[in-house]
């Protein structure tokens, strides 16, 4: 057994007999609440705890995350609809043809970041210039944030060392699919004028975009989640206490200030009282669905469910965006290994032609496609696909109360494609899509385009509505900014309530450009950065 094998086994001795000392000695007052352990609420705990003088208690209402579906990558589509799955179903959407899309989210330790696909993409410099606009701040902006990402990574690829880091607590890596559709992909994405990059974060999100091979938080085939990056290696210290199980409820607020939450744990509904700040961070859809719970909203929304208003924000639940994608499909020519993560990505400007881009993929030798779609074709035995999204829908959902007892599922009216310039946008990356699929460069790899085929008119656009399938990526329902629809501040504080932070993707302003893991890990660094310097917790005790 290696010295690492060893420093492993004994961290997780030291973790197990620590929190179990902990849950068996639970008391109700803490420092600091944070509520969600997924990517943002990750790092929070993390950088909280790394101050020995402040006590902790992160919570989390799924289980424990030491389970095959969670641990090893390839297994991530069998986590969709389980119990590590909130399974939020969306309302019919009339512009999806009355579809109700599943909007997954992890409920377990380390969130979505347990059952999605592990891809880490940084986000587009014109997403965090555009934060830092719409905050006010300039911590926000591309510059500050690469700061942090050079810190917090630990990348093992090759090219420009200066654009990423090394050593930090997310382990990255490109994509090591042999496949060779998912590579010959890659370098067909440059039809759409677009050039090949060694990685996809730098560089490659500085301009109009490009194409490169994935990077993902995998190692030896096994999920690098964020819980695992950063919170499990401090679970050893007294000061930190993880509760699995323990649904937040609301938060409770006293006066205009918030002093702790009310939790369902262990068949009890329990309060703990959090004497500095307490921060949610449950995610797009769990967060302001809290925030309404405990009073902060519309107050003609609250009112009628006879929940006293104590901060009258009209955004909480409002601005909800998403990346709806559109599949190609293509029969391959002969057999591969299967492919369950995907081997690239491509970004790309729409033919207005900006200084962004529009558009981004993913693409492997993995067949994606809608139940709808596939009862109307099939699949073939044999196959690959290639998955694009708009980076920046215009279209605008809704998160709302249907009851005030928290047991009450919410309503979730995702709108997808309800703007009429999604609609002419989705068609044009479609476009772009069979492009590169037909691309001289893809030719060794296919027999023919099997959907959508040669479908042209209405067709097409049905079978887009059809078609279109969440990315997951639930985000902007307690936006940060400084307008009336906004709910937090620069520093992420709700505004008009004292002690209460949101940081998870719900305070995105606009959502970013592809996945959205690695702009969540950011949204818990800018967290606790403010959180620690605000209550002047030491500097010097940051741990990489």
């Amino acid at each position: 057994m290696t010295n690492g094998s060893h420093r492993d086994t004994d961290l997780d001795r030291r973790v197990r007999e620590n929190q179990q000392r902990q849950a068996a000695d639970l008391g109700d007052s803490f420092d600091f609440v944070v509520c969600g352990a997924g990517a943002s609420g990750s790092v929070i705990a993390r950088r909280l705890a790394e101050d020995g003088a402040a006590s902790v208690l992160l919570l989390e209402a799924g289980g424990r995350d030491d389970v095959p579906s969670v641990t090893e990558a390839a297994l991530w589509p069998t986590n969709i609809g389980t119990e590590t799955d909130w399974a939020f179903q969306a309302e019919p959407n009339p512009n999806l043809n009355g579809r109700s899309l599943l909007l997954s989210m992890g409920k377990v330790l380390g969130g979505s970041t347990s059952i999605n696909v592990m891809t880490w993409a940084r986000g587009h410099k014109t997403d965090w210039d555009h934060f830092a606009t719409e905050s006010g701040s300039d911590a926000w902006n591309y510059e500050s944030v690469g700061d942090i990402y050079r810190r917090v990574e630990d990348w093992h690829g090759e090219g420009d060392r200066t654009q990423r880091g090394s050593g930090g607590p997310v382990y990255i890596e490109p994509s090591d699919n042999k496949h060779p559709v998912g590579h010959a992909a890659v370098e067909a994405a440059t039809v759409l004028g677009i050039k090949r990059f060694d990685h996809p974060n730098g560089e490659m999100m500085e301009g109009k975009g490009g194409a490169a091979l994935a990077d993902n938080c995998i190692r030896d085939g096994k999920r690098r989640s964020m819980f695992r990056a950063f919170t499990y290696p401090v679970m050893d210290r007294p000061n930190l206490t993880v509760l699995t199980d323990a649904l937040v409820r609301r938060v409770i607020i006293e006066g205009q200030r918030a002093s702790g939450v009310e939790v369902s744990y262990r068949g009890q509904v329990r309060r703990f009282s959090a004497s500095t700040e307490v921060v949610l961070a449950l995610g797009g859809i769990q967060t302001p669905k809290v925030l309404m719970l405990s009073g902060v909203g519309d107050e003609d929304s609250l009112r009628p469910f006879g929940i006293p208003v104590v901060g009258h924000l009209p955004g909480v639940g409002r601005n909800f965006q998403n990346h709806l994608g559109f599949s190609c499909v293509w029969e391959a020519s002969k057999s591969w290994p299967p492919d369950s993560v995907g081997t690239g990505v491509m970004y790309w400007p729409s033919r207005s032609g900006g200084d962004s881009p529009d558009f981004f993929a993913c693409h492997g030798a993995l067949q994606l496609a809608s139940p709808e779609n596939i009862a109307r074709f099939g699949m073939p035995e044999l196959g690959w696909s290639i998955l694009g999204a708009l980076s920046h829908p215009k279209s605008r959902g809704i998160v709302e109360l249907t009851g005030p007892d928290p047991d009450t599922p919410v309503r979730v009216m995702e709108n997808g494609l309800s703007h009429p310039d999604d609609m002419a946008l989705a068609r044009e990356c479609l476009a772009g899509l069979r492009e590169v699929g037909a691309s001289p460069v893809m030719r060794p790899f296919t027999k023919r385009e099997f959907m959508p085929g040669d479908l042209e008119g209405d067709e097409l656009l049905g079978y887009m509505r059809d078609g279109a399938m969440t990315y997951w990526h639930s985000v902007g329902t307690a936006k940060m900014g400084r307008d009336p629809m906004s709910v937090v501040d620069g520093s992420l504080k709700v505004y008009g309530i004292d002690g209460l932070r949101v940081a998870d993707g719900s305070v995105m302003p606009r959502i970013t450009s592809g996945n959205t893991m690695a702009p969540c890990v950011i949204i818990g660094e800018r967290a606790a950065e403010e959180i620690r310097a605000e209550h002047r917790l030491g500097a010097d005790t940051v741990l990489v």
